[in-house]
């Protein structure tokens, strides 16, 4: 490069620090002006009235979050190396993890900049999906090309960061480690599977939807934290001598027919390519950091708190956590660092093993939910304005997780000695942490409908959705499900319980999965007062009890009252279709699933 080139790239840079809020303030003003068709192929009723308000009202949310971030950066002044290797002095923690938080509440990361990663993991869930609306209906939330959508639930990613990179197990004949719902982000070239699992939302054609990972890279490479970036990664680790036509690929959705088939459309040469990756790495990295800070990993629930001795927890708490480490077979999988006492009228009086559970064991499993008729994807079988056609398989597609990322039908798998294990894991979702599964904005602060408070008076509750599919709309459904899926098991579809049954409650749809079901759950034989007793330990688990869990407050939306928390959502049940036998490019890819999966 030049030197007259590299004078004008530091102005550039300077510039952009001056301008500060400016320069978002455009962008802003740019993507409020781009017009896209709008892709809604969905019967009636499967977009929720209020998606686009609620869009919008998380948008404001999210750039609060980056102003937040942006004037942290500020503040926190010149970085500084010391050392052989030179390391950034006394602030090298914070500067990272403001990098990565910038970069997760930065919507021009996007192909339309109108959504950024926190779009679907905010803070005050969680890291988990932030419209009530959607939760409670399509559960997937839509991408950046509206309104393509995703085609699970977002993941809450608090306390993923600590998983470790996918391996097999011979022993156990399991499967440890990895992120993502089916494992797909293993980890292997990263030696991280959060980094890795944060370089694929920008490229996934229904949630940030960008064409190629060097559209990231030119993203960053105006980003107004381009100095911050390059403190931290090293000068010039942006400088990329970008095509005269990147503009228009990276403003141009992933999967348009103008691209082929391929993942690269930007023509850079080799050397610049090699960069871009570099670069792309370093924003996966940055996130993860982020992620792994105490921002996000607080530790700071009334558990911990009574793991150190400074909480004791209420009868209905320890009753709970009693039955969650017996009756209940909860911490056979979601690990508590202690033992589990299947046995009743035992007692452990040994100290905790873990002071810090992450209440997972790490691996995937089925548990037999159903297919859940409102997820869009069913529903994406046509073109796009691009030419894309997100699912031609419609109905016909069966989600295998692990077993689909297994056999390469979704994500690649870098392994090719664990490809022959995939009927084994058809159906097998990762085992998340049960930490923060009850975490709401504070001015609703619980998950469950029909709560009163000690005056008689009702609770306002947050709309979550649970598992990969959003099919749990409640806690108390949650420990039910896990309690009676066989005692009250129906080989029917959701939406098609039998007369004088209400689904959830005594009637449960067959498996969308029917192959590898967990069979240590289903027919547990707790009481109602039991699943309640549960449902009071998870709220323990809730960050934010010993410190406040930052950006908690960013919710500026609606809490719900009313209903009951063991039919929650249930009015808006919708009947599946008679299904279609599972489609040849899911089912029928070898080594293909057994038994046979209609």
């Amino acid at each position: 490069m030049s030197g007259e080139t590299h004078s004008k790239r530091s102005a550039a840079i300077a510039l952009a620090v001056v301008a500060g809020i400016g320069l978002l303030a455009v962008s802003r003003a740019a993507s409020q002006d781009q017009a896209s068709e709008a892709y809604n192929p969905y019967p009636p009723g499967i977009l929720p009235a209020d998606v686009a308000a609620e869009t919008a009202r998380v948008r404001d949310e999210v750039r609060k979050a980056f102003d937040r971030a942006l004037k942290e950066w500020k503040d926190l002044g010149p970085l500084t190396r010391q050392g052989n290797p030179p390391s950034i002095a006394g602030k090298g923690y914070a500067a990272t993890s403001l990098l990565g938080e910038l970069m997760n509440y930065d919507e021009n990361i996007s192909v339309n900049r109108n959504q950024a990663c926190a779009s679907c993991h905010m803070p005050y869930t969680g890291f988990g999906g932030p419209i009530p609306t959607v939760n409670l209906t399509m559960a997937a939330y839509p991408g950046s090309a509206h309104f393509r959508a995703a085609v699970r639930t977002p993941m809450r990613y608090s306390y993923a960061s600590r998983f470790p990179v996918l391996y097999y197990d011979e022993a156990q004949q399991d499967f440890y480690g990895g992120n993502f719902w089916d494992g797909r982000a293993t980890g292997f070239q990263l030696q991280n599977p959060n980094a890795e699992q944060a370089t694929d939302p920008p490229v996934s054609a229904g949630e940030m939807a960008f064409a190629d990972t060097a559209c990231i890279t030119y993203r960053l490479s105006q980003a107004q934290y381009r100095p911050l970036f390059e403190s931290i990664w090293g000068a010039g680790s942006l400088d990329i001598e970008w095509p005269a036509e990147t503009e228009k690929i990276c403003s141009t959705p992933a999967g348009a027919a103008a691209f082929g088939n391929s993942a690269t459309p930007l023509p850079l040469r080799p050397g610049e390519r090699a960069k871009s990756d570099t670069a792309y790495d370093r924003w996966g990295q940055s996130i993860s950091f982020y992620q792994s800070s105490p921002n996000v990993i607080a530790f700071s629930s009334k558990f911990d708190a009574y793991l150190a001795g400074n909480y004791t927890l209420t009868a209905q708490e320890m009753a709970g956590y009693k039955l969650f480490r017996g009756k209940g077979n909860c911490n056979s999988c979601h690990l508590d660092g202690a033992s589990t006492l299947l046995a009743d009228g035992t007692a452990d009086t040994g100290a905790a093993a873990d002071a810090a559970p992450l209440f997972t064991d790490f691996t995937y499993a089925n548990i037999g939910l159903p297919l859940n008729p409102r997820v869009p994807s069913y529903y994406e079988t046509m073109a796009d304005s691009h030419g894309y056609t997100p699912n031609p398989a419609g109905f016909g597609f069966r989600d295998l997780g692990m077993g689909n990322f297994l056999r390469s039908v979704n994500g690649t798998n870098p392994n090719a000695d664990w490809t022959k294990l995939a009927p084994q894991f058809d159906g097998a979702m990762q085992v998340v942490s049960a930490r923060n599964a009850a975490l709401t904005p504070s001015q609703c602060p619980t998950t469950e409908a029909g709560q009163l408070d000690a005056d008689g008076k009702p609770v306002p509750y947050f709309q979550k959705g649970f598992f990969h599919n959003g099919y749990i709309k409640s806690l108390k459904q949650l420990v039910h499900f896990y309690n009676t899926r066989d005692l009250h098991a129906y080989p029917v579809t959701s939406g098609n319980c039998p007369a004088g049954k209400t689904e959830k409650v005594d009637c449960w749809p067959m498996p969308e999965v029917p192959n590898n079901v967990d069979k240590s759950i289903g027919n547990l034989g707790l009481t109602g007062e039991e699943e309640d007793q549960i449902v009071a330990f998870l709220q323990t688990l809730t960050d934010g009890y010993t410190t406040p869990f930052p950006n908690r407050d960013l919710f500026a939306g609606k809490c719900q009252t009313g209903g009951s928390a063991a039919a929650q959502g249930n009015e808006t049940l919708i009947a599946a279709p008679d299904l279609p036998t599972c489609a040849r490019e899911i089912c029928g890819v070898a080594p293909e699933p057994q038994p046979p999966i209609r």
